[in-house]
């Protein structure tokens, strides 16, 4: 099953306008207890997101930074307008990488993790802000009890996806590990059946002991080779 960002996003999410005030925003997310807050327009498109890290640039430089350097790099750029800045499209980071509801959770886990960020705004196909999704998100099917896991794997996966019976099959899962023994029809069907256990919410790593009772795949093969 094809787990996307629509099934672990959170959908109620605390946003900003542009000309919302640097202290305001800090009470944001004080009482929210987040570490971000998107900053939307009258319609509801992202223009940007402010941190804590954004906000805490006027802490460490009460001053302003120093005079502009001649081959001053972009990034002391951006943080030096950050640091005079008094409202949230002055103090926001910009442009934002975002996805839509239909982006795989394998995606926006790379996409944090290639772009160093902790979450990710959720637009809808008009580019509104509809959610986000977050490391702790992503994280959180790994909680999932381990029978949880095994009876969707038996019941859900082999008997009504892939149509095959969950009497073949000894499904042991163990800490979020899996290991699959049991007998497919076809050899050609072991690898799709691992691969679809491979994305099961919850599962870390599928131990493949499964054997088969008719080798399609050296049938298919031979028969290429006779050909030729």
């Amino acid at each position: 099953m094809r787990r996307t960002v629509r099934d672990v996003m959170t959908t109620k999410v605390l946003t900003a306008s542009p000309d919302t005030p640097y202290k305001q925003l800090v009470q944001l997310l004080a009482e929210h207890r987040v570490s971000a807050v998107p900053v939307v327009d009258e319609r509801g498109h992202v223009l940007g997101v402010v941190s804590e890290a954004d906000l805490l640039l006027k802490q460490e430089y009460p001053h302003g930074l120093a005079d502009a350097l001649w081959l001053e790099s972009r990034r002391r750029r951006v943080e030096r307008a950050k640091v005079g800045g008094a409202v949230a499209a002055d103090l926001m980071t910009s442009p934002v990488v975002t996805v839509n509801r239909d982006t795989s959770v394998v995606e926006a886990a790379r996409l944090l993790h290639a772009k160093g960020v902790k979450r990710l705004p959720v637009e809808d196909a008009l580019g509104r802000l509809v959610g986000i999704v977050s490391r702790s998100d992503l994280l959180a099917s790994f909680r999932r009890p381990d029978e949880e896991i095994r009876r969707e794997i038996l019941e859900d996966l082999i008997r009504h996806d892939l149509l095959m019976s969950p009497e073949r099959f000894d499904v042991k899962v163990r800490d979020g590990l899996v290991v699959l023994q049991g007998c497919c029809q076809r050899r050609s069907l072991i690898p799709i059946l691992v691969r679809a256990v491979e994305g099961v919410a919850g599962v870390v790593r599928v131990e493949n002991r499964l054997g088969y009772e008719v080798d399609d795949v050296r049938e298919s093969y031979g028969s290429l080779t006779h050909t030729f």
